[in-house]
């Protein structure tokens, strides 16, 4: 007859002094449904209500501008008058006669090479005015002085310092977008805890392993939060000064279909200059949250 096993029969089975067998314990996944469900929830409610209020926006516009007299085409019109434009972005008959990829390639490119410009001075600069008393006594009110003047005030000067309106386009986006990365790198820099300060003493850092491992990752959320400011008044200034400059580039194309009273046009294009600058925005600020490892605000 089979008895049951005692505490005495286990204990003497065990070897004296042997470590009892501990058995490792999977934690349990949760199905894969489970898991695609909880996916598509989070999705629905980042997507479906800007949809619900986009649909509403286009409601509305059509209703308003379907009535008579109305001087603006409603949706149904733009699309109408500009599915050519949208189904082939990429024609180029020469010139510029050319689809509308190419326009938002110029474009992109000279923000590209000016925010890239306005980024490095700006970091560095702010460095500067943030680590520096003197350099912030000296500077900071000039920049707060440079910062109030619109981008398109600064156009007429750099034709006439350029002559020419790829590197006077270029200048007008640096000279707007690096204001606000160098007061942002600023504060940053002089929100540094002195606790990190004095650490940095205590295991006696020089200057350039303090600026590699202490300056910049305490002040990178500051910093980024100055990048995103700059990259969206970067895609404004692009914008506005192809208008003036003319050449191949959205703000160009803008300009042209006004002066040839396409107004579905006009509006196509606003919509991609929106939907860029909302991916640029986008871009930078993921760029932030895997440099700062979440700390940079969204």
């Amino acid at each position: 007859m089979n008895m049951p096993a005692t505490k005495m029969d286990i204990d003497t089975a065990t070897p004296a002094g042997a470590a009892a067998p501990v058995v490792a314990m999977t934690p349990k996944r949760p199905p894969r449904s489970e898991t695609y469900a909880r996916m598509a929830r989070e999705t629905a409610v980042r997507v479906i209500p800007p949809l619900v209020v986009l649909a509403l926006l286009m409601l509305v516009w059509e209703l308003v501008c379907r009535r008579a007299g109305s001087t603006l085409p409603p949706p149904s019109k733009v699309f109408k008058d500009t599915h050519e434009l949208i189904f082939d972005p990429f024609f180029d008959h020469g010139g510029i006669d050319k689809g509308l990829f190419w326009h938002l390639s110029a474009s992109l490119q000279r923000v590209a090479f000016g925010y890239s410009l306005s980024a490095i001075a700006g970091i560095a600069l702010g460095v500067l005015v943030g680590q520096s008393v003197w350099a912030m006594r000296g500077l900071d009110p000039l920049f707060q002085v440079l910062r109030t003047i619109p981008p398109l005030a600064w156009l007429p000067l750099s034709l006439a310092a350029f002559r020419d309106g790829q590197p006077s386009a270029i200048f007008v986006i640096f000279i707007t977008s690096i204001w606000p990365i160098i007061i942002n790198t600023a504060v940053g820099i002089r929100n540094i805890p002195q606790d990190y300060r004095n650490v940095a003493a205590v295991v006696q850092l020089n200057p350039l392993e303090f600026f590699a491992k202490i300056m910049i990752p305490a002040a990178a959320p500051y910093i980024f939060t100055g990048l995103r400011i700059g990259i969206g008044l970067s895609w404004l200034a692009i914008v506005a000064a192809e208008m003036l400059i003319g050449g191949v580039g959205i703000g160009f194309f803008i300009w042209d279909a006004w002066n040839s009273s396409h107004i579905s046009e006009i509006i196509l294009a606003l919509f991609y200059v929106g939907i860029v600058g909302f991916v640029l925005d986008r871009l930078i600020a993921g760029l932030g949250k895997i440099v700062t490892r979440g700390t940079a605000q969204n």
